[in-house]
């Protein structure tokens, strides 16, 4: 079977002739949604038929007959099959839909034109066969219309040919379309666990509607989703037989052989292959998560790109690459994609600075477990078995890999206890299964659903307006449940038809006040923003009873509101100074504005130093005592991305938005896409503080600070305390550094008195040490336990031991001080020539505190955590010695 019976195209080539084939047919072009998806129920956005579920659902509609799209899609529920010749945690999934548009015709037409026509892929149609539904006839007998011999044709079971949403509602039959690779791979038919029939496309009919009593109702109307794996239409179009071997992965494994000088030889049964194939696979996923906004942490979809990472920096260790190297994958990740992913390009300062953080970071993990590791397997007699809950306790709190961990106790003759590991793994598996939300169609059965079944969402009129009349109660709800009507001393959830208080969302919190009418008085307590687009004011009933239907006024806190807006116009000037200020990679992460203070969280790999805090906060009070106006404009979504609006990662914006602009129309200080309420003018602020910088997690920074009010007050408690700080110092508010510094300098003073006091000769527990000397004949040994010396300054005992035996000597001390152990052994020359070795005292000794050391025969020091296993320690040397 020839493979030059059909043409050549790369990957870039098959996605733009893809797309431009449907849209040609009708079809609606789409851009490929981000990895972090819009349904809540999803970790991450892992199928193409992802950003169309309203669409599926009907709750939107389409003028079009259908959509196509390239969706960047990521899945690692099969991670440890990632590096064979199929798997992939990253991929791109080009896919077309109808929603009552085209039909189960159309699509079977489309997809053999595309795939058979010249002018397409061209694939020979003798090498492609087809799976159906078993009871799909009506599939059947549309493929053999296109002329597909029936002998090409194969029913398949429920399992392998029928989609379903879950255990009721939509599902449909499935049809796939495979490409016979040739008799040099396995596999008899299609379907089967080779690899010589590959299934690159397939086509979801959506047409019935399951019930609980099984029966199966057709739709309203059928919906069509398709899918086509691009990395392995690549393969196949580029003549190759792997997901690996596509232009895009080829590249990319032969970045990892310049990195690391091994061969790629295309083998599933060479380890080196294997960890060349991940190090491609996973750098492409990490790059396209940090563009899209995903960084580092310890859970949900940050802790699926730590993993990822990590493994990669992990195999990239068995590669024998030392040093850092991920930054150069994603560097050629961009040069491959970003002419199509532009967010690669925008977002190359955020992803080379995570990345860059989070393989330090990992690094020193990786040397900190090699550490832990070694000091578990030193406890080990010949031939024991490493405990699986140790095994497991590295990988799952520290990060260090179980293969890792399998490599390492092997070359020291331990196997690890398996089936101990596997048994903890899977009971953090049914954990995570527990807690996860497995149905991803599935709608929230509360009160705010059932709500926005038969109601408008409340329209906010508080922008320009802190007090309305003629508000409508539409809704009352107490505890989760609607009610009629609520009476005095009652607490319960009011929603309006339109209402002036904000309710809390992008960081900014809820508005208080009152809701009130003749007779009628409710104290907000706080403003929610509910699911459906409700407003929810929490209320208590002060006077009066309130009843669904009820015509109300509203009237907001106005001086707690006049201070939100301040600082949440400070959070933009903040934003803004810190792109100046650090970089363009830095993007809001979350923040808080409340009346009384400002949190504003971001993406950055390092402490803020205290001369960048400086120039942050001067840029912004600049902008502040330069009394520039705040500007809002109402415009399309594109209009406002061109104009250089600044939108959130993650945030999901309608097509009509709300811009905030601080400064001249042409050249702004900042603009950013914001539903929130702010000031009219940038000198309302005042002037702004930072109160602290800190971290809230790796590549994550926090800023406090305050405005207004809230800074006057800061820097009124800041004076006071001064004044404290004087009064007991007895100087001038001026001179208290001044007194400090002396005093500091006087402290150290007397700390160096004491520390010569406590090592020098005159030391009493130094001259009882030497006392206790033991006479070990050609030497004298001295072992002894000091307090209140650190392991630096051990050494200074020595030459004191040393000067005040005056003979051949040798010694072996331990301290504490501060919480930490200190080790040291040394001897003179006829100590070692008479058998006293330092290096092998200090290397068995070391673990009974914690630590690890060695050195030279007449000198070793450790240092250790453990005070309490010091005399355990000192014995052991004794015996070992024979004193």
């Amino acid at each position: 079977m020839s493979t030059a019976d059909y043409k050549n195209m790369t990957t870039a080539e098959i996605r733009e002739d893809f797309l431009k084939f449907f849209e040609d047919k009708g079809c609606k072009l789409y851009p490929s949604s981000s990895l972090i998806p819009e349904d809540p129920s999803l970790l991450l956005a892992n199928a193409g038929m992802n950003q169309f579920k309203e669409y599926y659902q009907g709750t939107k509609t389409m003028k079009e007959i259908g959509a196509t799209s390239c969706q960047k899609c990521l899945r690692t529920n099969d991670i440890d099959n990632i590096g064979d010749a199929r798997h992939l945690s990253f991929f791109e999934m080009l896919g077309n839909f109808s929603f009552g548009g085209y039909t189960k015709a159309d699509a079977i037409a489309w997809a053999w034109e595309f795939i058979t026509s010249p002018e397409h892929l061209g694939l020979p149609k003798d090498r492609l066969y087809m799976t159906v539904f078993e009871d799909d006839d009506e599939a059947i007998e549309l493929w053999h219309a296109q002329g597909v011999e029936y002998d090409h044709i194969s029913r398949l079971g429920e399992e392998d040919n029928f989609w379903a949403a879950g255990p009721t509602g939509p599902c449909g039959p499935c049809s796939e379309i495979y490409f016979d690779q040739g008799p040099e791979f396995e596999g008899e038919k299609p379907g089967d666990d080779g690899d010589r029939y590959l299934e690159f496309w397939n086509l979801v009919f959506t047409q019935y509607d399951r019930q609980p009593d099984g029966s199966m109702p057709d739709l309203p109307h059928r919906n069509i989703d398709t899918g086509m794996g691009l990395e392995r239409m690549a393969a196949i179009m580029q003549h190759k037989g792997s997901n690996y071997e596509g232009d895009v992965m080829s590249s990319l494994i032969e970045l990892g052989e310049r990195l690391s000088g091994k061969e790629y030889h295309g083998s599933s049964k060479e380890p080196q292959d294997k960890s060349l194939r991940i190090l491609a696979d996973h750098s492409r996923a990490v790059t396209f998560m940090i563009a899209d906004g995903i960084l580092p942490s310890n859970e949900g979809r940050g802790y699926v790109l730590r993993r990822l990472l990590r493994r990669a920096v992990y195999h990239g260790r068995l590669l024998g690459i030392q040093c850092a190297f991920l930054t150069e994958y994603a560097h050629e990740v961009e040069r491959i994609m970003g002419e199509h992913y532009n967010e690669l390009v925008q977002n190359k300062a955020l992803v080379d600075g995570i990345i860059s953080a989070e393989e330090e970071r990992f690094g020193a993990t990786l040397n900190a477990g090699e550490s832990m590791l070694q000091a578990e397997l030193d406890k080990l007699g010949e031939g024991d078995v490493l405990s699986g809950e140790v095994a497991f306790k590295l990988h799952d709190t520290y990060g260090f890999p179980i293969d890792l961990t399998r490599e390492i106790s092997e070359s020291a003759g331990h196997e690890v206890d398996m089936d101990a590991f596997d048994r903890e793994m899977d009971a953090q598996k049914e954990r995570a299964r527990a807690t996860a939300n497995r149905d991803a169609w599935g709608k929230a059965n509360n009160v705010w659903a059932a709500l926005s079944d038969r109601l408008d969402g409340t329209v906010f009129d508080g922008y320009d307006h802190d007090d309305l009349d003629g508000c409508t109660v539409v809704a009352l709800v107490r505890d989760g449940e609607e009610v009629a009507c609520a009476k005095k001393g009652e607490k319960v959830e009011v929603v309006l038809d339109r209402t002036s208080f904000y309710g809390e969302m992008g960081g900014q919190i809820g508005d208080t006040g009152r809701i009130f009418a003749n007779g009628l008085e409710l104290r907000v307590e706080d403003t929610l923003h509910r699911e459906g687009g409700f407003t929810s004011h929490e209320c208590e009933v002060e006077e009066g009873e309130i009843s669904v239907g009820a015509t109300v006024s509203t009237s907001v806190d106005h001086g707690r509101r006049e201070l939100i807006r301040r600082n949440h116009t400070a959070t933009h000037l903040l934003d803004a100074a810190l792109k100046e200020v650090l970089g363009e990679h830095v993007n809001q992460a979350g923040s808080l504005v409340a009346p009384d203070r400002l949190r504003f969280d971001f993406t950055h790999f390092e402490a803020v130093t205290t001369d960048e805090l400086a120039r942050i906060e001067g840029e912004v009070n600049a902008q502040i005592f330069a009394a520039k106006p705040v500007v809002t404009s109402v415009m399309g979504i594109d209009e406002a991305k061109a104009a250089g609006a600044v939108a959130l990662f993650g945030e999901k914006y309608g097509d009509v938005v709300r811009v905030v602009s601080v400064g001249t129309e042409d050249k702004p200080f900042s603009r950013e896409l914001c539903g929130g309420t702010h000031a009219r003018n940038t000198a309302e602020l005042g002037f702004f503080k930072i109160v602290s910088e800190s971290s809230v997690g790796s590549n994550a920074r926090r800023i406090e600070a305050v405005t207004s009010a809230g800074a006057l007050e800061y820097v009124d408690e800041r004076l006071a305390e001064i004044d404290e700080v004087a009064a007991v110092l007895k100087c001038r508010p001026a001179d208290v550094m001044a007194r400090v510094e002396q005093l500091r300098d006087e402290k150290s003073e007397a700390e160096k008195k004491l520390k010569a006091a406590l090592v020098g000769g005159s030391s009493n527990q130094v001259a009882d040490a030497v006392s206790a000397a033991v006479d070990m004949g050609a030497y004298k040994l001295v072992v002894a336990h000091l307090s209140g010396i650190s392991g630096k300054e051990l050494r200074n005992v020595w030459d004191t031991v040393r000067d005040k035996i005056g003979s051949d000597c040798a010694c072996v001390l331990a301290s504490e001080a501060d919480g930490k152990v200190g080790l040291l052994a040394a001897a003179t020359d006829g100590a070692v020539s008479a058998g006293f070795s330092a290096g092998n005292v200090v290397k068995e000794i070391s673990g009974l505190v914690g630590g690890k050391g060695g050195g030279r025969p007449n000198m070793a020091q450790a240092g250790g955590k453990d005070a309490a296993g010091i005399d355990a320690a000192l014995d052991a040397a004794k015996k070992l010695l024979g004193a």
